[in-house]
């Protein structure tokens, strides 16, 4: 099968905590989220996730816990053929809510990203950062209980890069635990918080 990305780690996010996933590049940041999203099964090992152990979680139960992990992936991924506002307000739609249920919801967080003026603009029309803080959105739509961030700052200048960091300290203040991975050693200097360091397949923390 390969060699191991990662191995023997041992962590544990605590609820409404905030935490920097770093490491240098091909460390395995990616494949660390990919597990706590569920979205990779490991090799052997443990995941518990809101304290059900990852190999007792039927298929059909997946989408609902993921429910309560909002992702920010590194390119985005946005549907160009839909607008701001309906790229966010698409994990509702797929779960059959009606709109009127939710259209102040998605406005309202759009604007405290700061693309309120951006609701009906295609991604393609968007700034890196503009893209950026509509993928954030999207993983917040559905107040999630923790949000991983992988490199969100990875694609902006150096103040976009604070202003996106202000967010993500503002919402782990309202009770959302935090995970960003980054490389950006600036980033983290910036606010006294966990560093979780990747390095050979390997885990340190530190408090």
């Amino acid at each position: 099968m390969g060699p191991e990305i990662l191995r023997d780690i041992s962590f544990h996010i605590p609820r409404g905590s905030f935490q920097f996933l770093c490491g240098p590049s091909g460390a395995g940041k990616t494949t660390l989220l990919r597990l706590l999203f569920l979205s990779l099964a490991p090799t052997r090992g443990l995941i518990t996730v809101f304290g059900k152990d990852r190999t007792q979680i039927l298929r059909a139960e997946l989408p609902l816990i993921r429910r309560k992990i909002g992702i920010v992936f590194q390119d985005f991924r946005l549907l160009d053929h839909m607008t701001t506002y309906e790229n966010v307000a698409l994990p509702l739609r797929v779960r059959g809510r009606e709109e009127a249920s939710y259209r102040n919801d998605v406005v309202e967080l759009l604007k405290w990203v700061g693309l309120g003026d951006r609701l009906h603009v295609l991604p393609p029309v968007l700034s890196g950062g503009e893209k950026q803080r509509a993928a954030i959105a999207r993983a917040l739509i559905e107040q999630p209980e923790i949000l991983l961030a992988d490199e969100p700052t990875g694609n902006v200048d150096p103040t976009l890069a604070r202003r996106l960091l202000r967010l993500f300290i503002e919402l782990n203040r309202s009770g959302t635990a935090v995970v960003i991975a980054t490389h950006d050693l600036h980033l983290m200097d910036q606010v006294e918080a966990r560093r979780m360091v990747l390095a050979e397949g390997r885990l340190d923390v530190h408090d």
